[in-house]
């Protein structure tokens, strides 16, 4: 079997803006993860790293973004904001004005554009865009850490070359900037798995959400109970993508691999160890689609670069290759003493009572979402 083709794309010039250092959310994430990368030898041979692409020009912006609330991001940006870019979301906790916010977010999605090119060239089996995944931007106002939605603008230039794309989100906030641009839409289905809105910003994703007109069963829902754990989050995604994804037949799975679902996580309230994401990937792998990665949430930085690193090895077929090299070395090889066994998280069991209560409303869950979507599909 031939070698993955796959495309890490990241550049230095990223790495020139970074959010209010009161902020939460950590643009230098990105540059840890190639860092840790290019030492365990994970940016070589077949796996590559991009360093050739440009900010998104404001014509690709705008099939997506309206032009006024692109002026007022740009503005603001530069230090000029009236009281029409608080309507639009930004000036907030979560999405905070600071120079040259623009220029990152154009460049973040242009880097996503990038990706969708080579995969859409059929130039890369996979590509990762570890500063992409801003999934709650919407196309007149800003949330959640999310100026620009690259992963729109991505789905959008994969759909000009190809037939059908599927976005995942293993996130642990729901895609609704990216549900919402789909929702009527059936060459573009959404399926995303993230903690309940009954609990976590940004209050959207129920099973009943399905889409609309055109679109309805198109837009998958699986909210998770606080306290999810690697199992029963496994079972809910092998029970619902996995056969979704067989009946839809992607040409291309775009996946968003939010960290902030890890356990430990300050901004959420699941239990996941970074195995189960690393078992997602494997399983959107295992269908032979070529993939386009983006980042997302991540807010324990240490344990956001490290399960990138895994699903990086698990994306490119060098796993195996991964764990020999990291084998012994642990936190040294990472820069962190809290933990030294390489870059799989350490099993996290679930206690009786978590996983009763995990296991009873995720069940229910699972079965809503396959009476309201799978008859669309002919599941």
């Amino acid at each position: 079997m031939s070698a993955t083709r796959a495309a890490f794309i990241h550049s230095s010039e990223l790495e020139r803006y970074s959010y209010p250092s009161d902020c939460p959310f950590r643009s230098e994430r990105a540059a840890r993860l190639r860092e840790l990368l290019a030492s365990m030898g994970l940016l070589s041979g077949p796996q590559q790293q991009v360093e050739a692409f440009q900010a998104a020009p404001r014509e690709v912006l705008e099939t997506f973004h309206t032009s006024e609330y692109l002026d007022i991001l740009e503005d603001a940006s530069q230090g000029h904001m009236d009281v029409q870019g608080l309507w639009m979301g930004l000036g907030t906790e979560d999405c905070p004005v600071f120079r040259g916010m623009y220029a990152y977010s154009a460049l973040a999605a242009g880097a996503s554009i990038k990706a969708a090119e080579l995969i859409a060239a059929g130039a890369a089996d996979v590509a990762f865009n570890p500063s992409g995944g801003y999934h709650h931007a919407h196309p007149d106002r800003a949330g959640g850490f999310c100026y620009i939605n690259d992963v729109v603008l991505a789905c959008l230039r994969l759909r000009q070359e190809l037939q059908r794309v599927l976005f995942i989100d293993i996130d642990a906030h729901h895609c609704d900037g990216v549900e919402a641009a789909f929702a009527e839409r059936r060459d573009v289905m959404t399926v995303s798995l993230h903690e309940t809105g009954k609990l976590l910003f940004p209050g959207t994703g129920f099973p009943e959400d399905i889409g609309s007109g055109e679109g309805a069963g198109y837009s998958v829902n699986v909210p998770l109970p606080p306290g999810t754990y690697d199992e029963a989050y496994l079972d809910a995604f092998r029970q619902i993508v996995c056969p979704l994804m067989e009946a839809y037949g992607p040409s291309a799975v775009v996946m968003e691999i939010g960290m902030d679902c890890l356990a430990g996580d300050p901004l959420a309230h699941l239990s996941l160890t970074n195995n189960a994401c690393a078992e997602a990937v494997r399983l959107v792998r295992s269908f032979g689609r070529p993939v386009l990665a983006v980042g997302g949430g991540g807010y324990h930085v240490d344990n956001c670069v490290r399960g990138w690193a895994l699903c990086w090895s698990v994306l490119c077929g060098a796993e195996q290759r991964q764990e020999d090299l990291s084998l012994g070395l642990g936190g040294v090889m990472l820069g962190s003493a809290d933990w030294q066994g390489g870059l799989r998280d350490r099993a996290k069991p679930p206690g009786p009572e978590q996983r009763g209560l995990v296991d009873r409303e995720l069940a229910e869950t699972v079965e809503k979402v396959k009476k309201l979507v799978f008859p669309v599909h002919g599941i």
